[in-house]
């Protein structure tokens, strides 16, 4: 009943979101374009085939930045088309290597990723904690040798969709200056959890252990917006609210303000699930993207499955019955009702099927125009209002 209540409740925030786009709309030409989301595929998966990378694996990685633009997480979509297409052109990934199993137990596997396209590894070795929790109740795969693998829920809901629950970690480069630190030393080490309920209804919590990603940075400067503060520090370590100069020293606040212990904590938890377990570089040894001389990445990930059917019998009725305990509570402002983690995201998602597609800011779309000119690929072909 609960989640019937919800189910009303997310309708209107829906037309009310509806709403809040038509406004927020850039009066330009090109704000009223609709990029389908078969045509963002096929876009992205013939850059990458235009680079050299099979088919298949192109599939694969371009399913994986769509997911994350079909969910409203742009900083992790077509914004990072154009630095996968740059390392695949200088060779600093290996984009048709196929993962492979190094050591192997019931429950654990170790994998190279022989540093190939981080999506093809990280769906390899979901499928493989996925089968390892069918047989064994649980299965935790580490990866080495891997890249940048996109937004990191993709891989915890690969394993909710087949009723488990998921867990992923990945480290990244160092853009974190830990608590009482003048220089960084941690990535933004995001994790995830995505866990299914009843009646469709799941828990999907995707989070960076810093207070914002660099994508989102890297968003706001093409959109000519000031950061907040509290996200990032100049070079003097003061606060910083220009996106240009953030992102030039990349030192990124861990997660958590006044408690910020805690963002650092969370950070070396990820750490030690990846680059430590894995035997991947770690902490102020993995590469920056860009850097010169360039040089591998061999990032450390790490992917759990569990079967919940292997505990006590319920979960996914007792899950509902918490999250919807959480959004019927009264909210601080009655039009913006409480939402736990994932629902905005199917709100999102929800509005993007029902207009047809993704309105990309003009920012985005410049890109797929140069990428087009250079790549001798298709531009995307646009619907308009």
């Amino acid at each position: 009943m609960l989640y019937h209540r919800f189910q009303t409740t997310f309708q209107s925030l829906i037309r009310s979101k509806r709403r809040n786009f038509s406004k927020c709309k850039n009066s330009s030409e090109s704000a009223e374009k609709i990029a389908p989301l078969c045509e963002v595929e096929r876009f992205i998966t013939e850059c990458m085939v235009s680079v050299g990378v099979e088919e298949p694996k192109a599939n694969i990685f371009a399913h994986s930045l769509v997911q994350a633009d079909s969910r409203g997480i742009h900083s992790h979509g077509l914004n990072r088309l154009e630095n996968y297409v740059k390392d695949v052109k200088d060779k600093l990934c290996d984009a048709n290597a196929q993962p492979t199993i190094t050591k192997e137990a019931a429950s654990t596997a170790l994998v190279s990723g022989h540093n190939g396209l981080g999506a093809v590894v990280g769906k390899f070795c979901m499928d493989l904690a996925i089968d390892k929790a069918s047989k064994t109740g649980v299965g935790l795969v580490a990866a080495n040798g891997s890249n940048h693998f996109g937004v990191n829920l993709q891989y915890s809901m690969q394993a909710m969709e087949k009723g488990f629950i998921g867990m992923c970690f990945t480290n990244t480069s160092p853009v974190m200056v830990p608590t009482g630190a003048k220089k960084v030393a941690l990535g933004t080490n995001p994790l995830s959890l995505a866990a299914p309920g009843e009646c469709g209804d799941s828990f999907v919590a995707d989070f960076a252990t810093t207070a914002v990603s660099l994508g989102k940075i890297e968003i706001h400067k093409r959109d000519n917006k000031k950061i907040p503060e509290g996200w990032a520090l100049n070079d003097q370590g003061k606060q910083e609210t220009d996106p240009a100069i953030a992102l030039k020293a990349k030192k990124l606040m861990p997660l958590g303000a006044t408690s910020s212990y805690k963002g650092t904590g969370l950070a070396l938890i990820v750490e030690i699930f990846c680059g430590l377990l894995a035997d991947a570089k770690y902490g102020p040894n993995v590469r920056f993207w860009g850097q010169m001389p360039p040089e591998e990445a061999n990032l450390g990930q790490s992917f759990l499955a569990i079967n919940p059917e292997n505990f006590a019998p319920g979960f996914g009725h007792r899950l509902s019955d918490l999250l919807n305990y959480i959004r019927k509570l009264e909210p601080a402002d009655p039009k913006h009702p409480v939402m736990v983690p994932g629902d905005p995201e199917k709100l999102h998602m929800k509005i993007i099927e029902e207009q047809g597609g993704i309105i990309y800011p003009k920012s985005i779309m410049d890109v797929v125009e140069k990428l087009s000119k250079e790549l001798c690929v298709q531009i995307i072909e646009y619907k308009t209002k």
